[in-house]
């Protein structure tokens, strides 16, 4: 039982609002010198060793500064003004073309909270002003941003990637479909309610209504270009097989500085913000990481992931009772703690018995990418929520956010669903 008991604490603490690499650490060094004395740590500078060697890792830092570059060049700005006025004439058309945005600085940066700030900063304003209603306005911007997680290349397929053993390549392939199916669903949702509601999502008056199509057609053109162009360097040098992941997260950075001098944003300040920033993230991300193999190492050694081993295998139609099991136990940790965390404490201890039961490592990986996009979503403690109330106007209330995101949490993980029971819709074995 020491293994529930060292889980039950480290939740409590992180819930408490410890730090997340420190609680993990710390947890594991009380448990371990507790159950197997202070020799138990001498096999940590080897695993430690082995993380800081790990070539694919190497990609995070990439593609982190890849995408606070982008956000420094405004990219964002300048879609969801090209959208506007593309869709403006659309009833919805507004959220409509925030999805879209969304989806394409996914697909570009990867970075949630830039994606949600820079949504919230420039659409919010404008959609409230349109008489949008608050409630689909602010789930609009928080579903939107969150696509980073998912679409690639995202930083939670690179980290399963490596705690699953599949190659990354594999898993940006698998997940293009379930983001096309996502957003599909958001997109429908939007109109659907703009069709039963016209008040909750009036057509947008553009102030270049004046503009002929061409005119309008080349703004467009001009600002969907770039992105689409990095995105094409980034993910087409991996699937072609002419670049590693990590390669191309070198391609996407180098791309990203390009952009800057294009834009004509690229300076000694800027490349120094730019390092700070995706420094910090990467130390934080890494001192996660080092917390959280502290952490399994001691849960293996006190026979923790054998119990739950145990369990899954005595359970009728075990597989999918695993998958349900499994997928409950993220979701509802996704409430509470981030992505990172559970990507590098519950993944590894699920992998094991996925791996004895015969599962499809990178359909099971896909899986956990959806169910971990929702907990960017899901209250209290959704990043997402938090990202956007910081940066909305005052008239925005935090209850306002909650009930705008809960449609969209149904639309995720109703496509998780549809993951689970048909997986053969999206290129996957399953079982």
């Amino acid at each position: 039982m020491i293994g529930l008991v060292m889980f039950g604490t480290t939740l409590l603490l992180l819930m408490v609002g410890f730090p997340v690499a420190f609680t993990f650490a710390g947890v594991a060094v009380i448990f371990g010198v507790l159950t197997q004395g202070v020799d138990l740590f001498g096999f940590m500078p080897y695993r430690i060793m082995s993380v800081m060697q790990n070539t694919i890792l190497m990609a995070v830092p990439l593609f982190i500064f890849m995408g606070i570059v982008l956000q420094k060049t405004k990219l964002a700005e300048q879609l969801l003004e090209a959208m506007g006025d593309l869709f403006g004439n659309v009833r919805g058309g507004l959220a409509v073309s925030t999805i879209l945005v969304g989806s394409l600085l996914a697909a570009s940066t990867g970075v949630v909270g830039a994606s949600v700030v820079a949504m919230g900063v420039i659409s919010l304003p404008v959609m409230l002003k349109h008489n949008y209603k608050k409630t689909l306005s602010t789930g609009v911007i928080c579903a939107s941003g969150t696509l980073g997680q998912i679409i690639p290349p995202s930083i939670v397929l690179i980290i399963l990637a490596d705690v699953l053993g599949v190659p990354v390549g594999d898993l940006f392939q698998g997940a293009i479909m379930p983001s096309v199916v996502l957003v599909g669903g958001y997109i429908i949702y939007v109109l659907v309610v703009s069709y039963l509601d016209p008040q909750a999502a009036p057509i947008f008056k553009s102030n270049k209504c004046n503009l002929g199509k061409a005119e309008k057609y080349f703004k467009v053109a001009k600002a969907i270009v770039p992105p689409i162009s990095l995105i094409i360097a980034v993910l087409g040098s991996i699937f072609s097989g002419i670049a590693t992941p990590t390669e191309s997260a070198a391609v996407g950075a180098v791309g990203a500085l390009v952009l800057a001098v294009l834009y004509q944003r690229l300076s000694w300040k800027m490349l120094q913000e730019t390092s700070t920033e995706t420094i910090k993230v990467t130390a934080m991300v890494f001192a996660i990481l080092v917390g959280a193999t502290a952490f399994s190492m001691v849960f293996t050694y006190s026979g923790g992931d054998t119990m739950v081993e145990e369990f899954i295998h005595n359970l009728p139609a075990k597989e999918m009772s695993f998958i349900l099991i499994s997928m409950g136990i993220i979701l509802i940790l996704g409430f509470f703690i981030d992505f990172v965390e559970i990507s590098l404490i519950i993944v590894p201890i699920f992998y094991p018995i996925a791996l004895s039961l015969g599962i499809d490592m990178q359909w099971f990986a896909i899986l956990i990418a959806m169910n971990l996009q929702t907990s960017f979503l899901t209250p209290p403690f959704g990043f997402s929520l938090f990202y956007l109330k910081g940066v909305a106007p005052k008239s925005i209330q935090t209850t306002d956010i909650y009930k705008g995101v809960i449609p969209f949490i149904i639309i995720q993980v109703s496509v998780l669903v549809s993951l689970i029971v048909f997986p053969q819709w999206y290129g996957f074995s399953g079982f």
